[in-house]
């Protein structure tokens, strides 16, 4: 046994590492019920039992700041401490509670499977033992120290250290008076004896606003919701089969005040739902809101995975944003980030003074694109978190469902790598094993926990099965985005038309492997930064031309396999490129093309949801036939949407020339009318005006290996939905099949 005086010196020091041993209140040699304080700066500390009961501790020889003595009465009290500067103050004594935290937890945070870490972990407002405080506990299994710091004890991490629950390598305490609202970090003495910057809570859920870092106390608990009837049936509105059109948004950006400030939680909870639901989407994606350090990473760079970012306002105001949503039947998606992490010294890098949530090999752990570091996937507790921080989004949010941020730089451990300057994996092969279960597990564990929801995978390589269960051998994602499609499209689309006949296929490629995963047709905000213009600017020819690409191109993507995602500013052409300091650019509107082609993009919407030839079958391959996917001469494309039963086909051609098409022959599965239920020449949305008077007649005459045809009139630079309506008489062809 190690001295009295040494032990009291390393209390004093802030160097030992089980507090509870020696403070609070422990039974002496003789049997009798000690006190033992420490409170540096105090002049005299009394134990208060009752109102005229203080039985005054007396000061250490050699110690200073430490206070010991005998109390009669069993182990309440409170203390009373007289500083050296004359004030007095009552408080509990946080040594004198037992712990929280119970075995069957800490057994499974040790083994890496505890499914609800949030509800451990963390800084929780509660009654303990009949008093109101703030447990904290956190995971540091290396430090020598662990301390509770803020502005409650002057941020002294000798005065609130945590007690160790053995070895699990989690450290608590239950701090009495402490409630919502408190800033607080964690200081941790490393394995080497080292003082690391002070840390924000990996499993806080709530932060100060930035610039400043340290988490704060935030009570999640209680809130009022009212979406229980979009919870129950969500599944419908999330399943492959449903419309999904999803609005990706910047919060930061999407809309400033007067006073130059971002968009509230509580005013998006009105102006951005009454939007979107005006818009006809049927979701809204949003760029992380998990806390993060510096604005122009967008997000993309997490030091809070728990905690909806304080820009807009704390987590309940948070949870008025979805619930409003719900309310008018409108999904909300989140950008979720495990792929990497900040390097800031307040975040998880080197978190118990040891590369702990981290690789420490920088051919592992140090992403060279983005000076990130990279999660250690293969240790179980890390896995755990990031597991668990799915759950919690999804569960105390009730999230509809993550959009998973790079998704390759996972898989590949040589991604964006040169030889030598990676590790493979056990086989020596360029699969990252440990992240690739860390996602399946997530996978399989979201839908179980959560019925209805979705995830989505931003994922660019050909990785096979992303989008399957992973009984079957996937990665057990709901979605993939199809990068393919969006990289080829644009680069057509880029193209002077008078070349376009030359690049023909690019628009056709996409088809070959539409069918290959459950697809998301994304043209998001990395296609407009970074120099890349805005999706108008894209466009080539004179103004009107470029509004009218625009609009052919809109109508392609509504008209083609997989669920449609659209970055906001670009549903009405904004002029510059996306500017994440700044509103988007709604002062476009003024002008009646911008206008034009935000009602587009409304009725787009409209039709696609209206229409379940144009979504039930997104996934499938008999949903879609093309009628003339060959005419590269006139830069022509037509295809069949085909839905389940008995739904009404829909046909989609697209003259992608500024040369008018007129008696334009085109073989269709039916004979009949065929209503012209969207023409992006239509003056309303900008265009000239020109089509085909509302309908065409489809004759029992075959073109196109189709049994019947109509002449129609293709503008320039257009596009047309065809919906068949009604029998000119005996059906041509039921077009129920290829």
């Amino acid at each position: 046994m190690k001295p009295r005086t040494e032990i009291l010196n390393r209390l004093i020091t802030g160097t030992h590492d089980d507090p509870f041993g020696v403070l609070g209140p422990h039974r002496s040699e003789d049997g009798q019920n000690m006190v033992t304080v420490f409170l540096p700066d105090a002049a005299a500390i009394a134990a208060v039992q009752e109102e005229t009961d203080a039985t005054e501790l007396r000061p250490v020889t050699g110690a200073p700041g430490v206070f010991e003595g005998v109390i009669e009465k069993g182990p309440g009290y409170r203390l009373r401490a007289t500083m050296a500067g004359g004030r007095v103050w009552t408080f509990e004594d946080a040594y004198r509670f037992g712990p929280v935290i119970g075995q069957i937890d800490e057994h499974l945070i040790s083994e890496g499977t505890h499914g609800r870490l949030w509800e451990v972990l963390g800084a929780h407002v509660m009654e303990h033992e009949g008093v109101v405080g703030t447990h904290f506990a956190v995971w540091a299994p290396n430090a020598r120290r662990v301390s509770v710091v803020g502005g409650f004890n002057n941020w002294d991490g000798r005065r609130h250290p945590m007690g160790r629950r053995g070895a699990s390598g989690i450290w608590e305490i239950f701090l009495p008076d402490i409630g919502d609202g408190e800033a607080y970090k964690y200081e941790v003495l490393g394995a080497d004896g080292v003082l690391q910057p002070l840390k924000s809570d990996p499993v806080g859920f709530g932060s100060e606003h930035p610039p400043k870092n340290a988490s704060v106390v935030r009570d999640i608990r209680g809130y009022g919701w009212s979406d229980s009837e979009w919870m129950a049936n969500r599944g419908e509105r999330n399943d492959r089969s449903a419309p999904i059109s999803i609005y990706e948004v910047h919060l930061g950006s999407w809309r400033r005040k007067d006073d130059g400030r971002p968009i509230s939680y509580r005013e998006a909870a009105e102006e951005l739902v009454d939007y979107a639901v005006d818009m006809g989407f049927t979701h809204i994606e949003l760029m992380p809101i998990s806390e993060y350090p510096f604005d122009g990473s967008w997000g993309y760079q997490p030091v809070g995975l728990f905690a909806p970012t304080i820009r807009h306002g704390p987590p309940h105001e948070f949870r008025n944003l979805v619930d409003a949503a719900h309310a008018r039947g409108l999904g909300v998606i989140l950008d979720w980030v495990p792929g990497h992490f900040p390097t800031d010294g307040h975040g998880l890098g080197q978190f118990d003074g040891t590369a702990l949530y981290e690789h420490a090999d920088p051919r592992e752990g140090f992403h060279q694109d983005w000076n990130t570091l990279i999660y250690n996937y293969g240790r179980s507790e890390v896995k755990n978190y990031l597991v668990a921080n799915a759950r919690y989004w999804l569960d105390e949010y009730h999230i509809d469902g993550l959009r998973v941020d790079a998704v390759a730089s996972m898989l590949y451990r040589d991604y964006s790598r040169k030889e030598g300057e990676w590790v493979p994996n056990k086989d020596g092969g360029r699969e990252n094993y440990e992240a690739i279960a860390m996602l399946r597990d997530m996978n399989t564990t979201t839908y179980g926990d959560q019925p209805g929801i979705l995830t989505i995978a931003e994922e660019s390589t050909a990785y096979p099965g992303v989008s399957r269960p992973v009984s079957e051998g996937g990665l057990g994602f709901g979605f993939k985005w199809n990068m393919g499609w969006m990289n080829d499209t644009l680069n057509y689309m880029k193209t002077d038309p008078v070349h376009r006949k030359h690049h023909h296929h690019k628009m056709t490629f996409g088809l070959t492997y539409a069918f290959s995963e459950n697809f998301v047709l994304p043209i998001s905000h990395d296609e407009v930064v970074h120099g890349k213009g805005s999706m108008l600017g894209k466009m080539p020819g004179g103004t009107e031309q470029r509004f009218a690409n625009l609009r052919t191109y809109y109508a392609f993507m509504w008209g083609h396999p997989g669920k449609k995602l659209l970055f906001m500013g670009q549903e009405f052409g904004q002029i510059g490129e996306w500017n994440y300091a700044s509103e988007v650019d709604w002062s476009a509107l003024d002008d009646a093309r911008h206008a034009g082609l935000q009602r587009l993009v409304r009725d787009l919407n409209t039709l696609y949801r209206s229409a379940p030839a144009l979504h039930e079958k997104d996934a499938q391959q008999d949903g879609f036939q093309w009628i003339e996917a060959d005419d590269a001469a006139n830069s022509v494309y037509a295809w069949i949407r085909r839905g389940t039963g008995d739904v009404p086909n829909v046909v989609v051609v697209c003259n992608f020339t500024p040369v008018k098409l007129g008696e334009y022959r085109i073989g269709l599965p039916m004979s009949g009318v065929w209503t012209e239920a969207l023409n992006t020449d239509a003056r309303i949305y900008g265009g000239q005006g020109r089509g085909n008077m509302g309908a065409i007649e489809a004759r029992p005459a075959p073109e196109h290996d189709q049994p019947a045809s109509a002449e129609i009139y293709l503008p320039p630079l257009s596009a047309i939905f065809l919906v068949y309506q009604a029998s000119l008489g005996q059906p041509a062809d039921s077009g129920a099949s290829d």
